[in-house]
């Protein structure tokens, strides 16, 4: 009685579980089969966002114990062994439908899953090694295929038309930065963003992104990232805040990623008002980060180790004078240049100091090279580019100026 809305291509789904074993095989690891219990990772997997726990064997099709709406997986996903599930216990005789037992040692996706359940399956799979093979996830999914770059690329050209060509109309000095966060959403939606933007690592959370008006953009931040923001309230550390008005003679940052099919692409845009006089600190201080990304987006190629990437931005921050600012005042500097992107906002490899697996040619990265200013807020840039033969490819867009509003 229903049809799909998108079912993922049976090939895209081998594709990603060949290289996942692949990647499982280079770390070493001598597991038998993998469990994946996170959402997304089951989305990635198998193309929908089952409620229950997936069981990819080494030598084998995976299995799908599904908890819920198994009509609705069966919709949308190619995977053809589905079992019904309710609890750990269930495991060996799910499986065993499909002539499968539980070996003695088994890989586990340890961050999907909190302590309590992680103790509970424990309980009920005894005499089971456990091994993690978060990092061989992450490291697949960091490579996109052709038809995950193609959601991305649209991702990022409606990013860029939303914040540089459609908003500039909708705002001005005056407005809250939470009326500018309103303005935001209806350029977003009116371009087909989802809504609900994803973060993989444990506690971070989005939504919209950050909003900073002024000395907002360097307020004390529990996010990892280096823009300030005062938010909606202490409860929600996201947008922007009521009671804060943008000033004639501040600048606006907004740092607002877009998601469309379930992918995201990062893009912050700096906005100055019509009339100000810009201090030439500040302007020097913003076409600093623009050449920072410039000079960085030349090494996105196949074999460029990202702690080299971060380095060369610190040097041509110190070069510039502005090392003290570079990537956050005070508490808010954080140690990385930027980051992987795709399913989640904050993909693997951030680029920093310690991360030298190489780049490989159709990962996705978003450069956020941006400098704090001391009681007046902050400037830079962020975009998202694609990792080619030659150089970086921006799809979030082509100009990096501040716009005047």
């Amino acid at each position: 009685m229903f049809e799909s809305m998108e079912k993922l291509p049976v090939q895209e789904m081998l594709w990603r579980l060949d290289r996942f074993r692949s990647n499982i095989l280079e770390a070493g690891l001598d597991c038998k089969a993998v469990m994946i219990f996170s959402k997304l990772n089951i989305y990635y997997f198998t193309g929908s966002l089952g409620n229950g726990l997936l069981w990819i064997p080494m030598d084998d099709e995976p299995v799908f114990m599904c908890r819920k709406a198994e009509e609705r997986f069966r919709l949308e996903s190619p995977l053809e062994r589905v079992a019904g599930f309710r609890s750990y216990k269930d495991i060996p005789g799910a499986i065993g439908e499909f002539g499968l037992k539980v070996p003695d040692v088994i890989g586990a996706e340890k961050t999907g899953i909190n302590w309590a359940l992680a103790e509970s399956l424990q309980k009920r799979i005894s005499n089971v090694t456990f091994k993690a093979i978060d990092h061989p996830i992450v490291r697949t999914r960091m490579v996109k295929s052709r038809w995950e770059a193609d959601k991305m690329i649209i991702c990022g050209k409606r990013h860029h038309e939303a914040l540089y060509h459609l908003l500039p109309e909708l705002i001005h000095p005056g407005m809250t930065e939470h009326e500018i966060s309103i303005k935001i959403w209806e350029c977003f939606f009116s371009l087909g963003h989802q809504g609900m933007m994803r973060m993989q690592n444990f506690g971070e959370e989005v939504f919209l992104g950050h909003v900073a008006a002024g000395d907002s953009a360097n307020y004390p931040s529990v996010f990892n990232g280096p823009v300030g923001l005062r938010g909606e309230h202490p409860a929600i550390t996201q947008m922007g805040y009521a009671g804060k008005v943008w000033q004639d003679n501040e600048p606006l940052t907004l740092d607002c990623g877009f998601a469309l099919e379930g992918y995201q692409t990062d893009k912050t845009q700096v906005y100055f008002p019509a009339g100000w006089k810009v201090p030439d600190q500040v302007q020097k201080a913003h076409d600093m980060c623009i050449d920072i990304q410039a000079r960085v987006a030349e090494e996105l190629r196949p074999g460029a180790k990202p702690e080299d990437l971060y380095e060369i931005a610190l040097k041509m921050a110190e070069k510039g004078g502005f090392s003290e600012g570079f990537m956050g005042l005070g508490g808010n500097k954080v140690p990385f240049l930027g980051h992987g992107i795709g399913l989640a906002v904050d993909e693997y490899p951030p680029l920093a100091r310690g991360f030298d697996d190489p780049l490989q040619e159709n990962m996705f990265l978003a450069l956020e090279p941006k400098i704090g200013i001391e009681g007046l807020g902050m400037v830079g840039v962020e975009n998202t580019f694609m990792v080619t033969e030659k150089e970086g490819v921006c799809v979030t867009g082509d100009e990096f100026s501040a716009i005047r509003v």
